[in-house]
């Protein structure tokens, strides 16, 4: 399978940094009360896992991350902390090929459920029911658009860093009945001047709430919001009382 963050992945990771002030103290409320371990599905560089430590302490972590330049920004960032090293085990197969512990505390996946395909989101669905200890949840983001259609060109990133300043613009396409295509375009800047443009294509599957509910449903599942609503964020659970 192509890795499609090969060729941006220094600019995802520091672009995607200040959404996680926005993100983090959800998830970290989400988290509270669970047990590890705890799988980071699509962990990234990193960004979650350092709120997952400090949300649920001592908890194992693992973290699956096939992306290989997203990985090593990862193991670089958890090889930093002491704590992270006693802590967190760093996967680098994708999720239908990585080796989990039997019993599971909780499972995140911020970010990341478009690159799930209708069958890869029923093999998520299944590890949650089968593994889930009790009081056992995941927590996980739908990220608009919820069906595909067309979305015009923004910039969502402007940031400096040293002399450089760099901008992430991204513009989406409908691509199938239920997939849409991101065009992003990453400018970097030295003084103003523009030194470098990257052009990445990312394919995405759309997911909104109803068909979340329907496909939670086959599998004894259910989900309720959590956080501010333009977040998007879930928490899924067997709906034990």
């Amino acid at each position: 399978m192509a890795d499609e963050y090969e060729r941006s992945a220094e600019f995802v990771d520091v672009m995607l940094a200040p959404h996680w002030a926005a993100l983090g103290p959800p998830l970290a409320e989400a988290l509270q009360g669970v047990t590890g371990p705890i799988v980071d599905v699509g962990a990234g560089g990193g960004h979650g896992i350092r709120v997952i430590a400090k949300a649920v302490a001592e908890a194992e972590i693992v973290a699956v991350e096939p992306s290989m330049p997203l990985r090593s920004i990862l193991l670089a960032r958890v090889n930093e902390s002491a704590e992270l090293r006693d802590r967190v085990t760093v996967l680098p197969e994708p999720f239908s090929e990585a080796v989990l512990p039997p019993r599971l505390g909780a499972v995140v996946a911020m970010n990341v459920i478009g690159h799930f395909d209708a069958a890869g989101r029923q093999a998520l669905w299944t590890v949650l029911a089968d593994r889930l200890v009790p009081g056992g949840r995941a927590v996980l983001n739908l990220e608009p658009p919820a069906e595909p259609m067309a979305v015009p060109e923004s910039r969502f990133a402007d940031m400096r860093i040293g002399r450089r300043r760099y901008e992430g613009w991204g513009r989406a396409e409908p691509a199938g009945p239920d997939r849409i295509t991101w065009h992003m375009t990453y400018r970097t800047y030295q003084d103003d001047r523009l030194t470098g443009v990257l052009e990445a294509r990312y394919d995405w599957r759309v997911l909104d709430e109803r068909r979340l509910k329907e496909e939670l449903g086959r599998h004894g599942l259910v989900h309720h919001r959590t956080g501010p609503d333009e977040l998007g964020m879930y928490v899924i659970d067997r709906g034990e009382t």
